[in-house]
């Protein structure tokens, strides 16, 4: 069963990056659009080639997000400073974690001058060239609104920016009227219907997935460990309940997908060393209803369901819905349980992780009061040790993963002199 179509992988991963830095978002959209329309007129590409390289470079920027997250509000003194940096560790993200490597060097090259871009041995240094141009008119348009002449690139051309590319823009624009689209936003619906073409195979779109919880942690690092452990937690339970193959996929698409919203969560409260207010407790709850917006629509409902319920317990004193026992489903009940375990094993900034006793205590205690699913928590009770080892060996495989992207991004780094 096909819990979330190719084109909803681009847009939810534009959503949550929207999130993180709507200002860096809604550049890469616009530059995605710039480009497309050159490639179109070209004819070169195939549609769902053209979709692709429209997944790259909407998110050319991605390295930015790590590397200049304090300094990216202001997007014209952002493309005046050495790009390198997030050139780089944008390159290293896509070579490691997404599932079209070798469009990776889109993202080190685009911001490479077309001279010296033109010595470079490499299928789509013609894309990162048109992301140069695009990246450019679309910056200095929003920052110099009707003053702006694209023809102003014009004595670069040839050197710092592609001729013909530049020709090529020219021409687009005086055809489709791209600057007009863009300054009125009505470019998005046809930017959409190009994603239409988007075509990923279901270890492709586990790919993006696993990528989408790496995204989450350019807001909080901490978010990429949480997630993986609900993962590990609510897989090693639906095992030991012989749960079918379906209702398995369902739970692992929920528990990596649950805390989506926590990005747009206040990091101040998040990260509080103390006990939070009544007021900020308030604000933290959101995050489930912001979850709902982001997922609907674009995820298979039963798998948004299952999310949106990881707060509720049976005793009907969670939230949002404060569902009683009998409204909720097993699997539901699963990503709870992993969920809490989740949270009581990692460290927060106001307190230790819990032992083995502590967290057993609790979810005995917790079934006693009916307020989680008897079935999952006696399985995680009777099994505790082997489930926690398999969160270690993951959570092992993830911390590794970071370690190699920050060391070669540090080598790299080097070699350039950042």
């Amino acid at each position: 069963m096909e819990y979330i179509r190719s084109k909803d992988i681009y847009l939810l991963m534009r959503d949550i990056l929207k999130l993180i830095n709507p200002t860096l978002m809604e550049h890469g959209s616009r530059v995605a659009y710039i480009v497309y329309k050159m490639l179109q007129e070209e004819n070169r590409y195939e549609e769902f080639e053209l979709a692709d390289i429209v997944m790259v470079a909407t998110m050319h920027d991605i390295g930015a997000y790590k590397t200049e997250k304090n300094r990216i509000n202001d997007m014209l003194q952002y493309e005046t400073r050495d790009s390198m940096a997030h050139s780089i560790y944008g390159y290293l993200f896509f070579k490691y974690l997404s599932p079209v490597p070798d469009m990776s060097k889109v993202l080190m090259y685009h911001c490479r001058d077309y001279e010296k871009l033109q010595t470079v041995d490499y299928a789509y240094k013609d894309v990162a060239a048109y992301i140069n141009i695009a990246e450019k008119i679309d910056i200095y348009s929003n920052t110099m609104g009707a003053q702006f002449d694209p023809r102003m690139f014009q004595k670069q051309a040839g050197t710092k920016l592609s001729a013909a590319g530049l020709d090529r823009f020219y021409q687009c624009d005086a055809k489709y009227d791209i600057l007009k689209k863009l300054k009125e936003d009505s470019y998005k619906e046809e930017l959409d219907e190009i994603a239409e073409y988007m075509i990923f195979s279901n270890e492709d779109k586990k790919t993006f997935m696993d990528m989408l919880i790496y995204c989450m942690g350019f807001v909080r690092e901490s978010t990429v460990l949480d997630t993986v452990t609900t993962i590990c937690i609510c897989e090693e339970i639906s095992a030991r309940l012989f749960l079918p193959d379906q209702d398995r996929e369902m739970i692992y698409y929920a528990a990596l997908l649950h805390d989506l919203g926590m990005i747009g969560i206040s990091q101040e409260i998040l990260q509080a060393p103390r006990k939070l207010k009544p007021e900020e407790i308030k604000h933290v709850r959101t995050h489930v209803g912001i979850t709902q917006e982001k997922l609907e629509h674009k995820v298979d409902a039963e798998v948004v369901a299952i999310a949106l319920a990881h707060h509720e317990r049976g005793d009907a004193s969670g939230y949002p819905k404060h569902l009683k026992d009998q409204q909720i489903s097993l699997q539901q009940g699963v990503l709870q349980v992993g969920d809490v375990v989740s949270a009581l094993v990692n460290k927060r900034s106001y307190r230790e992780a819990a032992s083995k006793q502590q967290v057993l205590r609790f979810l005995n205690e917790e079934v006693e009061k009916k307020r989680f699913k008897r079935q999952p928590v006696m399985v995680l009770v009777d099994s505790y040790d082997e489930v926690m080892a398999h969160v270690k060996t993951e959570t092992a495989r993830i911390l590794k993963m970071y370690q190699t992207l920050n060391m070669q991004y540090q080598q790299v780094s080097t070699k350039y002199k950042i």
